[in-house]
């Protein structure tokens, strides 16, 4: 990954202001242009007013809490997730899980809960009977085992594949297709193209990646973070589609096209599951409506 190269001097002034800034209660946002020869650039998007660092909601006890046999010997991914991890890929998104915007306490900490369930449904361990229960086996897996394909949509000339690279479900929201791969990659200064690997060999890029699936709109799906925010706003089609606000839009906009639209779908199940368990970890009662997607038609 292409690094910002600073001066000593400047390298010093600069931290010097961003320990500034951090007092302040005030984040900076940064996004990433492609230069050609000069490789990624980060650019400067925006400071946001005062706003509370995610582990003001997820402590590393919590985060311990939730997830407690991620580093299990039995977990392909054991050893790479981990919470600093997490807490720096979320200072890139200022606004998730923030105060910003007068949001308030128990829906910043709705969405956070949602976010954490939906990764740790696409990277489960957990079974029925598994030890301290099911929802207790997320982030278990950092990389689709036995791949039905290489997920190369040929016919997305945005972002073409790259020949010998597979665009296989990586990292915790198991990002997959190039025309995923492409746009985080950008967004995000690592080549998603080229080397979508990086998304499994480097968990502050994996929970990124992550966060930027959840962040970003994709038309014409809103992004999952104004649903739980309560920011969305439904077409005429998704009110024909019943695509109403709550959690399971939020699986829907993630996988509807297999999950929704159908009673008592197991996958639906799991997910509300964990959301329901972290929830009660972070001490929020109110859950919120539409946990499933069983009525919701899918975007596709």
């Amino acid at each position: 990954m292409a690094r910002l190269f600073l001066p000593p001097v400047l390298l010093a002034f600069s931290l010097a202001a961003a320990t500034l800034i951090l007092n302040a209660g005030v984040a900076e946002a940064f996004s990433c242009q492609w230069q050609g020869w000069g490789g990624w650039r980060h650019v400067f998007r925006g400071r946001y007013g005062r706003r509370q660092n995610i582990s003001s909601i997820v402590t590393e006890e919590m985060f311990s809490r939730m997830f407690l046999h991620k580093d299990d010997a039995a977990c392909p991914a054991n050893g790479f997730y981990n919470y600093s991890s997490f807490v720096s890929a979320a200072e890139w998104f200022p606004e998730f899980g923030s105060g910003a915007h007068h949001v308030d306490a128990d829906t910043r900490k709705r969405e956070v809960a949602a976010f954490l369930a939906q990764i740790s449904h696409e990277t489960t361990g957990g079974w029925a009977t598994a030890p301290d229960g099911p929802y207790s086996w997320g982030l278990c897996f950092k990389e689709e085992i036995n791949a039905s394909s290489n997920y190369c949509d040929a016919d997305n000339k945005e972002w073409p594949c790259v020949d010998g690279k597979s665009y296989h479900g990586r990292g915790p929201m198991q990002l997959s297709w190039n025309y995923n791969y492409g746009p985080a990659g950008e967004a995000l200064c690592f080549d998603g193209l080229g080397n979508p690997e990086v998304v499994a060999s480097d968990p502050d890029v994996a929970f990124k990646a992550a966060l930027w699936f959840w962040m970003t709109p994709q038309e014409p799906k809103p992004s999952c973070h104004d649903v739980m925010l309560g920011r969305y706003v439904p077409t005429e089609a998704d009110k024909q589609a019943n695509r109403t606000a709550g959690f399971g839009l939020t699986t829907n906009i993630i996988n509807g096209g297999l999950e929704c639209n159908r009673t008592g779908d197991p996958r639906v199940e799991d997910r509300i599951g964990y959301y329901r368990r972290y929830c009660e970890i972070l001490k929020v009662d109110d859950l919120g409506d539409n946990l499933d997607c069983a009525q919701q038609l899918p975007y596709s």
